[in-house]
């Protein structure tokens, strides 16, 4: 038996619309995360805490992180990436260096990074510095 790609999607189509069938996107529902909820990465002394990720209403991929870094401590290297990030500062300071250009930002600050600019963090403070990772479309 042969099936044409018209046929399979048909048959796709069909069964997803099909009661009792789960489809399963990676849309984002509407929800509360909970600190004390959310699971934790360690690297060395340093923590992430993934909160969400998925897609927006429009098809836009968003992700959102938590990170701890020990004083002096990076979660990597400076790189770059076709996503935009935000880095939204929680408590301690950490330095932004977007393309060779370096920023000291304490808690309530706020750093954008478009697509493909070069960029790395650290926390250039004596304590941790806590603060969150927004990714757009990552995907």
């Amino acid at each position: 038996m042969t099936c044409s790609r018209r046929d399979l999607c048909g048959l796709l189509a069909g069964l997803a619309a099909s009661p009792g069938i789960a489809v399963q996107n990676n849309e984002l529902l509407s929800r509360t995360f909970r600190y004390e909820g959310m699971p934790v990465r360690k690297n060395g002394e340093n923590e992430l805490r993934p909160v969400l990720s998925g897609e927006l209403h429009n098809g836009s991929y968003l992700e959102v992180h938590e990170t701890r870094l020990a004083p002096g401590g990076m979660p990597h290297p400076a790189h770059h990436h076709l996503h935009e990030e935000m880095f939204l500062v929680r408590a301690g300071t950490i330095e932004v260096t977007t393309n060779g250009k370096p920023s000291q930002l304490g808690p309530g600050s706020v750093a954008f990074v478009k697509s493909n600019d070069e960029h790395g963090i650290r926390n250039a403070g004596t304590t941790p510095a806590e603060y969150f990772v927004v990714e757009l479309g990552k995907g």
